[in-house]
């Protein structure tokens, strides 16, 4: 018997996919620029080897790059409580986001200031710049320049493993549609929707993230 596509069912829950979907957007926005943050603090202290904090640095990238995240998110909602250390469900999945983004990006911002040649900061020093200017312009902006595209990548991989949030019962957009389908028993339609949803949001922050990128990375210095 030929199946019957039939999406009514599934559309009836738009304010649910819709909430789900502002969710995976909010975690995402959260996670993006503490994560980025956090990457930029350790891609400095790695690049420059300022110890002790250089270390602690490295132990964590590679304690995070090599676990999944979905253990490092049951660790954080279901392993903390037991020191003591209870967090909701939005916050779990948010410490979780910023811990691996942060992982990755000390990484891809690392490879961006190892790019920088060090004529420029002499350079920038004849110039009577100071530290911070010269960190600011001649360092990190363009290091950032650099690695751009890959942080971008990198911010839309984590959107797309946001929806293992949904096993803590984050209401984020794959929660909202396993929520639907176990109502309506339209798994191809539900899931075919929470697809094209997830390449929507994935397109947006890829403009977004390129319009930064122009306006605040690429552009004159200001």
């Amino acid at each position: 018997m030929a199946y019957e596509f039939e999406f009514a069912p599934v559309l009836e829950y738009t304010d649910l996919l819709l909430k789900g979907a502002f969710f995976t957007i909010a975690l995402t926005a959260v996670g993006a620029v503490f994560g980025i943050g956090l990457g930029i603090i350790g891609a400095v202290c790695r690049a420059w080897r300022l110890q002790p904090f250089a270390a602690l640095f490295a132990v964590y990238v590679e304690l995070i790059r090599n676990t999944p995240f979905l253990v490092q998110l049951f660790f954080i909602f279901f392993g903390l409580p037991s020191l003591g250390i209870h967090i909701g469900e939005w916050e779990a999945a948010v410490l979780a986001m910023v811990i691996n983004l942060g992982a990755y990006s000390t990484e891809i911002i690392r490879a961006g200031i190892a790019s920088v040649p060090k004529g420029q900061l002499e350079a920038a020093a004849s110039l009577a710049m100071n530290r911070y200017e010269s960190f600011r312009y001649v360092v990190l902006r363009p290091a950032l320049q650099t690695v751009w595209p890959a942080l971008t990548s990198q911010v839309i991989i984590v959107m797309l493993g946001s929806a293992v949030c949904s096993q803590i019962a984050t209401e984020e957009l794959t929660f909202a549609a396993n929520f639907i389908q176990s109502r309506n028993f339209r798994a191809f339609e539900t899931y075919f929707i929470t697809t094209a949803i997830y390449f929507a949001i994935a397109i947006m922050i890829r403009q977004l993230m390129l319009a930064i990128g122009k306006r605040y990375i690429s552009g004159r210095l200001s």
